[in-house]
């Protein structure tokens, strides 16, 4: 993928035991117009509170993202390597401190092995050119499978616009902002606020709608940089352009966030929970995001069993409004449950062929009014705990 204005590499610094690519540097050709949306645990790692203060200028021109390291929960001395990262990559690409952003990836609670960082810099600034962008993909990854990228070219104000982005994460996943690593970049011409507010509208249908195990992280991050070199006139209020620009931007990070759910950790089947029917809005989203999140759930479906009671009492804990003896439940167009009954083994014998499909939408009615909503999620494997009980090692 090529974003015109836009130049990426990657490399290997050694942080990650592995000698994988582990560092990487989007760089624009001047400075863009920047937005960016950060986690909401109240435990954020050093290059979060970093990027946040430097964002408030809406102006940025590099990225550097390290993985295998989350420099959190690492005190002062975390801010300041952060602090120096951004400095030695300000200063071997001759642009201000302030429009550099620094990003990490990976173990909290460890010092940032900033000696092999720095020292890796100066290979990495050589390398930048504009078909790097999928190794910059790859580098970013920690436990992910898959690098996962998305973009798309359309016209814009009369002008050809490239929008393109890349997300990395599998597990740590439940959105409260947005998620895990992501990094947006388009040639279009916008402004700061203009960014802020698209990006702000997309997460409610892309990142907000994902759960793989209910963790959010200290180091979660949305940046969305536009370069301006598509020559469009600049976006800078409402209108067809900005509405154009923002459907983009949803396309791109929704079909991101399905990336995410389908490589999350030891994942075998993926599903959508869609609630209907519900009395208030608060009353689906409660319904659906408790349903994605009950472990019971989740590890019947990794055991392909059609066990519907598990949803029906995920739903009567989630907080929701509803009567038991409404409630239909359906895996795929297979109906299994009625007015809160079963309707037999010959109706789960065809809804466990839905669930070995891999990738199906459970369908939740709880006919008590118009409202609707739905999370995207997947299984809990044996995979999963065998990831993380030896992540650090």
């Amino acid at each position: 993928m090529i974003i015109p204005g836009f130049r990426f590499a990657a490399t290997a610094a050694g942080i990650k035991q592995t000698g994988a690519l582990d560092l990487a540097l989007m760089c624009a050709d001047g400075p863009a117009a920047a937005a960016g949306v950060f986690t909401t645990n109240r435990v954020k790692a050093a290059p979060v509170l970093l990027c946040q203060q430097r964002l408030r200028a809406g102006k940025a021109q590099a990225i550097l993202v390290n993985s295998g390291n989350a420099n959190a929960c690492t005190g002062p001395e975390g801010l300041e390597d952060a602090q120096e990262s951004a400095l030695s990559v300000a200063r071997l690409l001759n642009i201000p401190e302030r429009l550099v952003l620094p990003v990490s990836t990976g173990v909290i609670g460890q010092p940032l092995p900033l000696e092999k960082l720095t020292r890796a810099l100066p290979k990495l600034v050589a390398r930048l050119n504009p078909k790097g962008f999928s190794e910059v993909a790859e580098a970013i990854m920690t436990t992910d499978t898959r690098p996962k990228t998305s973009g798309l070219r359309q016209k814009l104000g009369g002008q050809e616009v490239v929008l393109a982005g890349m997300a990395k994460g599998a597990g740590m996943i439940h959105p409260d902002m947005a998620t895990l690593l992501v990094f947006i970049l388009t040639d279009a011409a916008a402004t700061p606020r203009v960014l802020k507010t698209l990006l702000r509208r997309a997460l409610p249908v892309s990142f907000n709608r994902i759960t793989v195990d209910g963790d959010t992280s200290t180091n979660d991050t949305v940046l969305l940089l536009a370069g301006g070199r598509a020559g469009n006139p600049v976006i800078q209020e409402e209108g067809p352009a900005m509405a154009a620009l923002g459907e983009m931007l949803n396309q791109v990070m929704g079909d991101l966030a399905s990336q995410v759910v389908a490589d999350g950790e030891g994942a075998r089947h993926i599903f959508r929970v869609e609630v209907w029917g519900a009395a208030a809005a608060a009353d689906a989203r409660k319904a659906a995001v408790t349903v994605a999140l009950s472990p019971l759930v989740k590890t019947a479906m990794a055991g392909e069993d059609v066990n519907w009671g598990r949803i029906m009492a995920a739903l009567g804990r989630s907080g929701a409004r509803f009567d038991p003896e409404q409630v239909e439940i359906a895996y795929g167009d297979v109906l299994v449950a009625q007015r809160g009954r079963g309707l037999g083994s010959a109706a789960e014998a065809r809804a466990k062929k839905v669930i070995q499909a891999g990738a199906f939408t459970l369908t939740i009615d709880l006919n008590n009014g118009d409202f609707s909503d739905y999370y995207e999620t997947c299984d809990y494997t044996e995979d999963y705990i065998r990831i993380n009980a030896s992540y650090r090692s």
